[in-house]
């Protein structure tokens, strides 16, 4: 039996390398089918995010389970890489190790931020595609079923998914989702098309955000985040009408200089007649005059406000780091020691049976010499419980060494040791 992953993530590697690697959606279904062919006989299942791609492969028969090289040389030509060029920044963790790191993966606990919510859904349609076109089995089933169990008793038995740490996610959750009850009617403008603006959106389109409207000042950035989102690019020229018509603004740009002032503002402010506007400024340098706080219906807060929530939720997460991680020690004990008796469960029953066969042969012959004596039902009943707890005093203390020694590496060794002493046979 064999369980192993390869693979990169942001730990170890930077973005323009995993770019390359990445397998979009399409390709996911389509990388899949190909391993499906190439290894017929293993389970496999390829998780790829913008922040780790990786690939588990599993299989009953060590032998039927590519290679880690293979499955890097799989890669490599899917991409049309050269395999050398990617084998020294991709990871490779075989049995409890590539558990435990699936366990941690699913849970969030080696994510960039810690505890986000988007890495378990991600896990579990990985190991949908993975279902739907047949390449896993019972490994894979039982490891990827496990990981979300395992995700989910973090999330509830813990804190750490309960205190965001992005400034992204506390802007929207703790902020505007304290202003707003709903997203799906209200007019969102997001200024600037980089990584902070990109991610607030992504978690306002989360809550279900529906009318939005993009600008930047390079054009074709603001139409490449809209193609990669949702909502609408606009010109910058018509940035005073959006401001007009906004009711939460997100701005994120790499200006050195206030891009709206309260004085271009004062005018703005008269067509809006008084709306609500909410309004988050996560550049550094300030997107927004701070004077604009003193118009009448405008909430604004800065990345100031919001980092200082960020550092109080960084701090108790922190705290419930250990529980987290006990939480995922003990599981993939749990797992490793079930996965484990499973296997060896088949050859525990044949060696028993085994031994009943040797037992009752030697009863027979035992009785037959006996002659009359044989048929005293004491007598048989004697002998029979007398040879039953020869065989069971024979047969413990191996059995128990396989039962309780569950440590993989120890494991494999007892049983192959067993087969070859009891001459056991597939």
């Amino acid at each position: 039996m064999k369980l192993q992953m390869i693979g990169c993530s942001h730990h170890h590697t930077d973005v323009a390398f995993r770019e390359k690697l990445a397998f979009q959606p399409n390709q996911v279904v389509e990388a899949l089918a190909k391993m499906r062919t190439t290894f017929p006989h293993s389970e496999a299942v390829l998780l790829s995010t913008c922040n780790r791609v990786e690939i588990y492969t599993a299989a009953e028969d060590e032998e039927n389970c590519p290679s880690a090289q293979q499955l890097i040389n799989f890669v490599a030509n899917y991409h049309g890489l050269a395999a050398e060029e990617i084998a020294t920044e991709l990871r490779s963790l075989d049995g409890e190790d590539a558990i435990r790191h699936l366990f941690t993966t699913a849970a969030s606990l080696d994510s960039m931020v810690i505890g986000e919510a988007q890495i378990l859904s991600q896990v579990k349609q990985a190991y949908d595609m993975a279902n739907e076109g047949e390449n896993t089995g019972p490994l894979t089933h039982s490891s990827f079923q496990a990981a979300m169990r395992v995700a989910k008793r973090v999330q509830t038995e813990t804190e750490i998914h309960r205190k965001r740490v992005s400034i992204p996610s506390v802007a929207v959750a703790d902020y505007a989702s304290q202003f707003f009850e709903r997203f799906d009617d209200k007019v969102i403008l997001v200024i600037g098309a980089g990584e902070m603006g990109e991610e607030t959106l992504q978690y306002l389109i989360d809550r279900n955000a529906q009318d939005v409207r993009i600008v930047n000042r390079n054009h074709q950035r603001a139409i490449d985040l809209a193609a990669r989102t949702t909502g609408t690019a606009v010109a910058w020229e018509q940035l005073d009408d959006l401001l007009v018509e906004a009711d939460l603004i997100v701005s994120a740009t790499g200006a050195t200089e206030p891009i709206i002032t309260a004085e271009t503002f004062q005018s703005i402010s008269e067509r809006r007649y008084q709306k609500p506007l909410f309004i988050l400024d996560l550049a550094v340098p300030r997107d927004i005059d701070p004077a604009l706080a003193d118009f009448l219906g405008v909430y604004l807060y800065s990345i100031d406000d919001l980092q200082a929530v960020c550092d109080r939720n960084r701090k108790a997460r922190e705290r419930e780091w250990p529980k987290a991680e006990q939480i995922i020690d003990s599981e993939t004990s749990r797992f490793m020691t079930d996965l484990y008796r499973r296997v060896t469960g088949p050859w525990i029953g044949r060696l028993k049976q085994q031994a009943n066969e040797i037992k009752a042969a030697e009863l027979e012959r035992l009785l037959n010499k006996l002659g009359d004596a044989a048929n005293d039902p004491k007598v048989r009943k004697e002998i029979d419980v007398a040879l039953g707890r020869v065989v069971n005093k024979l047969l413990h203390p191996p059995l128990e060494s396989l039962r309780e020694e569950i440590h993989p590496e120890e494991g494999s060794g007892l049983l192959d040791a067993l087969k070859k002493l009891f001459q056991l046979k597939d």
